[in-house]
């Protein structure tokens, strides 16, 4: 796993969600004073044993929004590791009622590595990046162009999903749906469909979700002939779980499962606060 993916496990995978196109009316009533806040706690468990704690909390008012991400590694992989990272984006929901982040940044660190990613976007086009330390040249990977840079959402953002259409939150076409996602180092597709409703029960949320299908497509900042790259390239074992969140046309992941070379990699959600204000969202992600 590349190290500015870091945010122990929880990024990693988070980067399989990223918000897709809705039409020009649900991003013409987000600008018409939707608000919601929205907490979420998350356990994150590989090849079944506990391995870390993540937490996203989220903001929207009008067609502004804001996510923070945080996670931990725990327990003896946190010992180990010392891993830990968190991330911050905010920006508009465009007329499309795609995600157009403004600012994106993520700090991720482990006994071995500190890494950090800052961008600065214009209407989903990367204006400006930073990554310290800078990556090593090499020659093996697919350069990024500036055309890899334009109409992409940052992992942060990617956690934020505009309905599309007029429909229910959960209609089935809010998984069909391709997503161009930058981290600042390597730009990917992530192809999005429907798999099925089921009903759940967490603390916090009762009711149904969407369970949507994923497939990871590089595009650039890759080394394509590495395994873990032609891995993931090949797996199609990932999925995402979908859940409303009440005063907005949004859904956040309740439950993220990804096969990985060493075990099935799955973020489930602990607490699903829907309530709030942006004041104890804030004090939230600062936690």
């Amino acid at each position: 796993m590349r190290a500015t993916s870091l945010l122990p496990a929880f990024l990693a995978s988070g980067l399989l969600l990223a918000a897709g196109q809705a039409d020009p009316a649900a991003a013409a009533r987000a600008r018409g004073g939707a608000s919601a806040n929205v907490a979420v706690d998350y356990g994150i468990i590989l090849a079944g044993v506990p391995i870390g704690t993540a937490k996203v909390v989220g903001s929207l008012e009008g067609a502004r929004y804001r996510m923070d991400v945080s996670a931990r590694l725990t327990g003896l992989a946190g010992a180990i590791t010392g891993g830990y990272g968190s991330g911050r984006s905010s920006g508009q929901v465009g007329p499309t009622g795609r995600p157009q982040p403004g600012t994106f940044a993520i700090s991720s660190h482990s006994s071995s590595a500190s890494i950090t990613v800052r961008m600065a976007l214009a209407r989903g086009n990367v204006v400006a990046s930073e990554i310290a330390p800078p990556l090593l040249v090499d020659p093996e990977r697919i350069p990024v162009n500036e055309a890899s840079k334009r109409g992409i959402i940052d992992p942060v953002s990617a956690l934020l999903m505009p309905a599309q259409g007029r429909g229910s939150l959960t209609d089935p076409e809010n998984c069909n749906r391709v997503i161009p996602v930058f981290d600042g180092a390597t730009r990917f597709d992530v192809v999005l469909s429907y798999g099925e409703t089921r009903q759940v029960e967490k603390p916090g949320y009762a009711g149904p979700v969407l369970v949507c299908n994923a497939r990871y497509r590089p595009i650039a900042g890759h080394r394509p002939d590495r395994p873990g790259v032609k891995f993931m390239e090949d797996n199609t074992d990932m999925s995402v779980w979908l859940a409303p969140v009440e005063g907005a046309r949004v859904l956040l992941p309740l439950r993220i499962a990804v096969r990985t070379m060493l075990g099935t990699n799955i973020i489930e959600a602990t607490r699903f606060d829907r309530g709030g204000t942006a004041g104890d969202t804030a004090q939230a992600a600062a936690q």
